[in-house]
C-alpha cells in the first residue's frame, strides 16, 4: 500500500534538519521558490532534475452540462502544466 505524501510540515522539517537551518528559514525558502515559479511560469520555470512548468493552450471543445444534459461550447484557454524531468521519472519508475 502506498504511503501518504509528505506534508508541508514534514518537508520543512526534513530540509531544516538536512541543511541545519530553522524551520522558519526553510519555510521562507519554499515560499520564495513558489513566488518565483508563479512569476516566471508564463515564460517557463524549470527546477533542474525535477521538472518544469509550461503554459499549454487548450483548444475550444464541446462538453455536456451534467445537470441538464445539454451540449455546450467550452472556450479555448491556457492552462499551466508541470512536466516531470526524464531523470526524475526514471528514478521513480526505475527505468534504464
Amino acid at each position: 500500500m502506498a504511503k501518504n505524501p509528505m506534508t508541508k510540515e514534514e518537508l520543512l522539517a526534513h530540509f531544516a534538519k538536512k541543511f541545519k537551518v530553522s524551520k522558519a528559514a526553510s519555510d521562507r525558502w519554499f515560499n520564495e521558490l513558489a513566488r518565483v515559479a508563479a512569476r516566471d511560469a508564463r515564460k517557463g520555470f524549470k527546477i533542474p532534475g525535477v521538472g518544469k512548468l509550461v503554459v499549454v493552450k487548450r483548444k475550444a471543445r464541446k462538453g455536456r452540462n451534467f445537470r441538464t444534459g445539454k451540449l455546450m461550447k467550452i472556450p479555448a484557454k491556457n492552462v499551466l502544466q508541470f512536466r516531470i524531468a526524464k531523470g526524475c521519472n526514471e528514478a521513480v519508475f526505475n527505468k534504464k
